[in-house]
């Protein structure tokens, strides 16, 4: 696999002779094995190195999933204080880039290569999901011209506006691409090759971009929802069909599960046990483990000093559940409660026609609890309190805590919302350093100011100061 080459690139590789560097790669070919790379190879490899990234320590871990409240630490507490570890935000710019951008570019031209257009609409899927996740993290970041790095060594910054609406015309053209008469693929282990189902996925992706932009381009986002908002056929349409990588065990485990074997420094934040507590929520036992030396699930504040951190002991204290941190545990990442609470607020501001707003949301809930086992009659007794009926009034609270509710354990996504939505009210962490406030987004890696100065001083100028609390595009106030 090729490497990202403007991330690595050293000064001193100019030195190395054109004619020495040809005479090299003769040298080091080796008769015996292909120089082709196999479709279905690369597509395992890309799934669950990038699925790794999503739902790791650096993207995760240490970051989104500490500043949306889901989790927090009980050691190690600075990432929990808003201040985060320069390898985190290296590793996870140069796994998405290295091992997500570029290995995805690599099977799109391979699917035109082999005659194959359902393996370049995979590629082109996988590698939008990539970019959405990564302009919704750092803003503004290197876009087009990624698509040729031999010619772009230090690529251009495109603003977060072009690459939302790029992303939008590029999963259209996947999902046109797919063709379920002609030859299939193999190596999928997210969808086991399910065609129909990566253009469920790129449709959903679709709307969930934009539902991203709608504060800033309603005209463009209300476009697609006309287009495809109500094609339930060609969207995710039940639990059934979420978008998940399942794990196996050791060393093929979730990163969680991967995590806990060597750690023991997470927590579920106490913001979470307190909502889901106030609901009378019942997925409160599923995503909080009991403590072993108490009888009452106990959340821990986010932002405590380490030494406060420690003294709450690590026996009675709740771990998050089972569902997330077994061996097994899926990494979800799209799920059919998430299309309906995207669909619940599209048909409440105008953008999708002939839709309650107040059934869909009921729907995601619903989703939501009988993702994770609760029933039917639980369900029922749950959607009937005041404090969980649907607020039209005020929709941003109503589906912005269900929502976040929903993600829980999808650090990424649910930070993306938290902010769009700016519910549930968060507080800053306890000793946080950022004056009060929270993070709003990652930081560029050092790398880029050392590498790709030029364009990194540019993107500064555009979308403001390199700081976390610096607002993105997306995130209108």
């Amino acid at each position: 696999m090729k490497l990202f080459k403007y991330i690595f690139w050293l000064a001193g590789a100019g030195l190395i002779l054109t004619g020495c560097q040809k005479e090299l790669e003769k040298i080091n070919r080796n008769p015996n094995e292909s120089e082709t790379v196999q479709p279905d190879y690369l597509l395992t490899n890309g799934i669950k190195t990038n699925v790794d990234t999503y739902w790791g320590n650096d993207a995760a871990f240490e970051t989104s999933l500490l500043y949306v409240q889901y989790w927090a630490k009980i050691q190690y507490t600075d990432p929990d204080r808003y201040i985060p570890a320069a390898t985190s935000i290296q590793t996870v710019w140069n796994n998405f880039y290295a091992q997500g951008v570029e290995d995805f570019t690599t099977l799109a031209a391979l699917g035109d290569s082999l005659n194959n257009p359902n393996y370049k609409a995979v590629a082109i899927i996988m590698r939008s999901w990539i970019f959405q996740v990564l302009t919704d993290l750092y803003g503004d970041v290197p876009y087009k011209q990624t698509a040729d790095i031999e010619k772009y060594l230090t690529p251009q910054y495109d603003n977060q506006r072009d690459i939302y609406l790029g992303l939008l015309a590029e999963l259209k053209t996947a999902a046109g691409l797919i063709n379920t008469s002609a030859d299939g693929i193999a190596g999928d282990i997210l969808l086991r090759g399910d065609l129909l189902k990566w253009k469920k996925f790129a449709n959903s992706l679709r709307l969930r971009i934009a539902l991203r932009i709608a504060d800033q381009e309603f005209d463009a986002a209300k476009a697609v929802f006309d287009e495809i908002g109500a094609d339930n056929s060609n969207l995710i349409a039940s639990n059934d069909e979420n978008v998940k990588l399942n794990y196996l065990a050791s060393p093929n485990q979730n990163p969680v599960a991967k995590n806990r074997e060597t750690r023991n420094d997470y927590r579920i934040s106490k913001s979470v046990v307190d909502k889901l507590n106030a609901l009378n929520d019942p997925r409160l036992t599923i995503y909080a483990a009991m403590p072993r030396d108490t009888n009452k699930i106990i959340g821990v504040t986010n932002g405590l000093p380490t030494d406060s951190a420690s003294r709450l002991g690590f026996n009675k204290t709740s771990d998050v559940g089972a569902v997330f941190t077994a061996a097994s545990a899926p990494a979800v990442l799209f799920s059919y409660a998430e299309l309906l609470f995207i669909k619940a607020e599209a048909a409440q501001r105008g953008l999708l026609a002939g839709e309650d707003a107040a059934t869909l949301y009921a729907a995601a809930v619903t989703a939501s609890l009988k993702q994770y086992g609760v029933s039917d009659a639980a369900v029922a007794t749950y959607l009937l309190q005041p404090s969980v009926v649907y607020n039209a009034a005020n929709y941003k609270q109503s589906i912005g805590d269900q929502k976040w509710l929903a993600l829980f354990g999808d650090g990424l996504a649910g930070f993306a919302e938290w902010r769009r939505l700016d519910y549930p009210k968060l507080p800053a962490a306890y000793t946080g350093v950022l004056g009060g406030k929270s993070p709003l987004r990652l930081t560029y890696p050092s790398s880029e100011q050392a590498l790709n100065g030029v364009n990194y001083k540019a993107a500064v100028a555009h979308q403001g100061a390199d700081q976390l609390i610096t607002r993105l595009w997306f995130d209108k106030e």
